[in-house]
């Protein structure tokens, strides 16, 4: 069955089953309104947030944000990969897969590599238990604590010291050197020869979603340096995007209601051996978007764990930059800093399990920690000092895209300076405060402000024009027609308009897709999150959209003409006005006219 899986099969097959029937086998749905709605099965909640469209053929969770079609749906709850929630939902269909030529559906080489790797991992365990020099090794291990059902919990091994143990042991054959090479398991000397990479290391499979162990990191128990070394990047590994026992954290807890990230193989180790089993690591990196956006899929609350020190603060300022762009309301993250000289496994084992989980549970809300870090080296007794926190911390407000959250750190802050929230700016594109409630939604979320008239010529931006246009485009794609078929809006400097173009493109591409086929384009992206949320947005009763989107396109066109007036102006006036032609100082007044428009 290998072959790629046709994209129009994936589309016609998205048209064919009927989402509602998909989740209700799983989730129990009830009508209301339009829609059906349930508890989120992929976070904690009291009241019913989970909606269903059977119209646009899409789901989305107005607490935790996920949202998308029946593949996504089956891939986040079942727990699946991409080909296989297609084989599923096919089943369920009653069609069979098609697969295109021999392009491979996950090519041979990655499943002999996932095959040699998983030999690797269970010669490593062996070699604990069998091994002359493995004394050490148990020995260690031991002294750490770690007991025999926690190594077999997380598939600790070990690499015995010597050149060639695992090439001995599994490369017989030249093609099997090579499968080694490639998994990351050899090296090659200048003269082209290959030896073990680990040797004399205390070895921690790093395992995928699904289990499967597509890496190591090994610690030394020797002198050789570095202290910790991981597998390096390769068709199976993405160190950016892997997280040290997250698969084994969603073994112990089936519903996580937070993940406690550490750095180290031994935090993680240990913490789950004192009962600590939300615990996941970021195998030495520092922290990735990608990481966060694989958390909030199996968490509403990710509590980031950090040194006292300098560093440890230097790590948490990055950390709380990333984790701002991931903040939808109803999802969380804290940050615990441990006493100097401690770590998790340290500490751990010096208080306990409970005790440690209870400085879990008190860790700094991000809220918290947002004004903390922007206030550092700040006076606010003086006018200067609150003007200058407002200016520091606002961006990073305006960055969080949870409505609700967003609104009340602008509450507090403007608490905190000494003004009304409404004086405070806001950032072009940001969305208004939720001013109310739509009757047709299963439960209480932001409505969109009341269209207004387009502006007239001259005045400011419209905040989130393109947003906007993104969102009717999706919930009404007839309105493509209205879009401008030139490159007229090529050039207009706006953050969103490539994912506007996206949009457009796939819908002249496929004409009238349901929501869900569109949104199976951008799975799994943080663009295919803003674009769920944006489908979500009910609209206005009564609004007229046909018109609101024709203002939109226009006032996108006069913005995008000005600015090439400008560009125009600006290259002219680089010229002397007398050296300027006659037919260029004609130039040169139009363009400015059009600028002042």
């Amino acid at each position: 069955m290998s072959g790629r899986i046709p994209q129009q099969f994936i589309d016609e097959l998205l048209e064919r089953v009927d989402i509602v029937d998909v989740i209700d086998t799983r989730v129990n749905l009830r009508k209301t309104g339009k829609n059906y709605s349930a508890l989120c099965p992929f976070h904690t909640e009291k009241s019913p947030s989970f909606s269903v469209n059977p119209e646009r053929q899409f789901y989305y969770c107005f607490g935790c944000g996920a949202g998308g079609n029946a593949i996504g749906f089956l891939m986040e709850y079942e727990r699946l990969d991409f080909p296989a929630a297609v084989e599923k939902l096919a089943t369920l269909a009653g069609v069979e897969v098609p697969h295109e030529g021999s392009a491979p559906r996950a090519s041979p080489r990655q499943a002999e590599l996932a095959v040699r790797i998983e030999a690797a991992a269970k010669w490593f365990r062996t070699q604990l238990t069998s091994h002359p020099h493995a004394a050490e090794a148990r020995q260690y291990l031991a002294g750490r604590g770690v007991s025999e059902g926690t190594l077999e919990r997380f598939g600790i091994g070990f690499a015995p010291p010597g050149w060639e143990n695992l090439l001995g042991a599994l490369g017989a054959t030249e093609a099997d050197r090579k499968l080694l090479l490639d998994a990351g398991l050899l090296v090659t000397r200048d003269d082209g020869s290959p030896y073990d990479r680990f040797r004399h290391r205390i070895m921690f499979p790093i395992r995928d979603n699904r289990g499967r162990t597509v890496a190591f990191g090994g610690r030394v128990l020797g002198d050789d340096k570095p202290k910790y070394l991981n597998s390096p990047e390769t068709a199976l590994f993405h160190k950016g995007q892997e997280l040290y026992g997250l698969f084994e954290a969603r073994q112990a807890v089936r519903q996580l209601d937070s993940v406690l990230v550490v750095e180290g193989y031994m935090d993680v180790v240990m913490l789950a051996q004192h009962g600590v089993d939300n615990a996941t690591g970021t195998l030495g990196t520092a922290l990735t978007p990608t990481h966060l956006q694989r958390l909030y899929r199996y968490t509403p609350r990710v509590v980031f764990c950090f040194d006292g020190d300098d560093a440890g603060r230097r790590a948490a300022a990055r950390a709380l930059d990333i984790a701002l762009a991931f903040m939808h309301d109803g999802r969380q993250a804290a940050f615990l800093f441990l006493p100097e000289g401690e770590d998790p496994d340290s500490l751990v084992r010096r208080i306990g399990g409970d005790a440690f989980r209870a400085l879990v549970t008190g860790a700094i809300p991000l809220s918290e920690y947002l004004f903390e870090h922007h206030s550092r080296g700040i006076d606010l007794e003086t006018m200067d000092g609150r003007a200058a926190l407002s200016k520091a911390l606002l961006p990073a407000i305006e960055r969080i895209p949870g409505a609700v959250f967003r609104e009340l750190l602008r509450n507090a802050l403007a608490a905190r300076i000494g003004v009304s929230s409404a004086q405070l700016p806001r950032a072009a594109g940001t969305a208004k405060p939720p001013t109310g409630t739509s009757d047709d939604a299963p439960v209480p979320q932001p409505a969109p402000a009341p269209r207004r008239p387009t502006p007239p010529q001259g005045t400011r931006r419209a905040p989130g024009s393109v947003r906007n246009a993104i969102r009717l485009l999706l919930q009404n794609p007839t309105l493509l027609a209205q879009v401008p078929g030139d490159e007229r809006l090529a050039g207009l400097d706006e953050p969103e308009l490539p994912l506007f173009r996206q949009v457009v493109e796939r819908l002249r591409a496929t004409p009238q897709p349901s929501l869900g086929v569109l949104l199976g384009y951008w799975y799994d992206t943080p663009e295919g999150e803003l674009l769920a949320r944006l489908a979500a947005e009910n609209l206005v009763p009564g609004a007229d959209v046909e018109q609101e989107f024709r203002d939109l396109m226009g006032h996108l066109l006069h913005r995008a003409t000005r600015q090439d007036a400008t560009q125009g102006r600006r290259e002219l006036e680089r010229i002397p006005f007398a050296e300027l032609s006659p037919a260029q100082k004609t130039q040169y007044l139009e363009l400015l006219k059009a600028t002042k428009k």
